[in-house]
């Protein structure tokens, strides 16, 4: 608790001080000096923020996190982006929407299963779950992605697909599984070959792939999500740090970026040029696909509040729960991405969600 309590300290500190009354006007500046506190006082060890309005860019790091182009572990922004390279195979007629998941993956049937589509495993609609039983065995054995893979395709529903909305990265996987099977090659590949070269994202990969190994943002553990060891010692071998999570490369999970080029990915959605998808598939990630009375989602994206950024349905992004958060608000033309090592759930309110809304409070 004594961690919680820092960040609040810190700001009541800064908002009572001439410091504020300098940059009160500024809040990117007041956004920044969230992070600056947070730093300075040991809550995290490394934290990254870009902002870009229009023509005008704002771009920081802070603590151990040398240069804005260091790369973070993205946690969960990974699925968008893993989404967006599954979408190139949508633009190239291999898959519709609401394709049955079973097309692909035969063995997927069953107790429910026949009737899942593409569009559900995208949306967190399809009944699967966010995280497997057998997850901490899996991790703990340095098992590959097809175990998980495996695993998912016979993990039992918690719902009839499409009644209800659940978070699941059981679906995510699935969903690039079904583009390994029709692409030939791995996820990462897929990745690399639609997304980070197109975009030309340098910092960027789903796993390590041409990334230095020694140049990866280390992730602190303390209070980390249960399915990543939750900080025990015992997990250390399997863990966000380790070398067998680094590389494995997980869909819902595994990429490392920075910040530039997550806002760089973010900014293809805002702006469609062709080169990853078509224009009116990019917009079709964007908008919702759930429901009336169900959580809003987008392919692969979230939206709206949860985002912690303007108060605006048609506003795009990801958090992650290594401590990361990314939006992209059209109407303002503006993109935020705030990268932390500090877990999301270590800290309330969490360091970047003061700033993001600090942010959304500078571009309007």
């Amino acid at each position: 608790m004594k961690r919680r309590r820092i960040l609040q300290a810190g700001l009541g500190l800064a908002l009572g001080t001439p410091l504020f009354a300098a940059v009160k006007e500024n809040k990117l500046d007041l956004a920044a000096e969230v992070l600056q506190i947070a730093s300075d006082s040991g809550q995290v060890e490394s934290s990254a923020l870009y902002v870009r309005r229009k023509d005008e860019v704002f771009a920081k790091s802070f603590g151990r996190a040398t240069s804005v182009d260091a790369s973070f572990l993205l946690a969960s922004i990974s699925k968008p982006i893993s989404v967006a390279a599954i979408m190139t195979l949508f633009d190239a007629g291999e898959f519709k929407l609401d394709d049955p998941v079973r097309k692909f993956l035969p063995e997927f049937r069953g107790d429910g299963r026949d009737t899942i589509t593409m569009r559900q495993l995208f949306t967190h609609n399809s009944g699967l779950p966010d995280q497997l039983p057998e997850n901490a065995r899996l991790r703990a054995a340095h098992s590959p992605l097809s175990e998980f893979v495996t695993a998912a395709i016979r993990t039992p529903l918690l719902f009839a697909a499409g009644s209800k909305y659940s978070y699941s990265s059981m679906a995510i996987l699935l969903a690039a599984e079904v583009a390994q099977r029709i692409f030939g090659q791995p996820i990462a590949t897929l990745v690399d070959d639609t997304v980070c070269k197109p975009l030309r994202l340098k910092h960027t990969a789903l796993g390590i792939g041409d990334l230095d190994r020694e140049s990866l943002v280390r992730c602190q553990l303390e209070n980390a999500a249960p399915e990543s060891g939750s900080g025990n010692a015992e997990t250390k071998s399997w863990d966000w740090n380790s070398d067998y999570w680094r590389k494995l490369g997980v869909p819902w999970g595994g990429a490392h970026g920075s910040a530039g080029d997550v806002a760089q990915f973010l900014d293809t959605f805002l702006h469609p040029s062709g080169k990853v998808l078509q224009p009116e598939t990019a917009n079709l990630m964007i908008r919702n696909h759930n429901r009336k009375n169900m959580r809003p989602r987008g392919l692969g994206f979230d939206l709206g509040s949860p985002l912690n950024g303007p108060a605006r349905d048609t506003v795009f992004g990801h958090t992650g729960s290594t401590g990361t958060l990314c939006w992209a608000d059209p109407m303002s033309d503006s993109v935020c991405v705030v990268l932390t090592t500090l877990p999301g759930r270590a800290a309330e309110p969490h360091p970047r969600n003061v700033t993001s809304k600090h942010v959304a409070e500078a571009v309007g």
